[in-house]
């Protein structure tokens, strides 16, 4: 009988390599995917530490497209030691440049239900910023071709000359 050997997918290659990095009792705990481009353009996108790390807390909820997070202001400022109100000041902050989206789910005057957070905004803002590094790494991959392509010895056989 012949045995099929199915090549893991690249998703589950990359847990596995994770697993081997965090372990697997930290990865079977959760994790978030978060593009690295937001982390390294902070400061050129308006945030501080405090602002990234809102934006961990908000982004550790958001598993698919369609189900946008919804954490309690409560819950992220308790795991940051914070006020809710601190998170409250800087979520609006977000907001006015652009960065978060916030639905707010009243329901009655007196009661609602926690927020939601989009973050297209964010996605647009890091787009320029990833375009530009995505090129960069393009054009250094390129050049280090041409260098290695420069170095390269030619060999030259002339079958030709007499005593060949």
């Amino acid at each position: 009988m012949e045995e099929t050997v199915k090549a893991k997918s690249p998703d589950v290659q990359a847990l596995k390599q994770n697993e081997k990095k965090w372990t697997p009792t930290l990865m079977k705990a959760g994790w978030s995917a978060i593009p690295n481009i937001i982390i390294e353009k902070q400061r050129a996108l308006g945030l501080d530490a405090l602002d990234v790390n809102i934006l961990l807390h908000l982004i550790q909820y958001w598993w698919t497209e369609d189900n946008v997070p919804r954490p309690a202001v409560g819950t992220i400022a308790e795991a940051l030691n914070v006020t809710p109100r601190t998170i409250q000041k800087r979520i609006t902050g977000m907001q006015k440049i652009g960065l978060i989206t916030r639905d707010e789910r009243r329901h009655s005057k007196f009661g609602s239900q926690t927020n939601l957070y989009r973050f297209d905004g964010l996605i647009a803002a890091c787009t320029p910023h990833a375009l530009e590094k995505i090129a960069a790494a393009k054009k250094k991959a390129e050049d280090e071709k041409d260098r290695v392509k420069r170095k390269k010895p030619k060999l030259v056989v002339n079958n030709d000359a007499p005593g060949s």
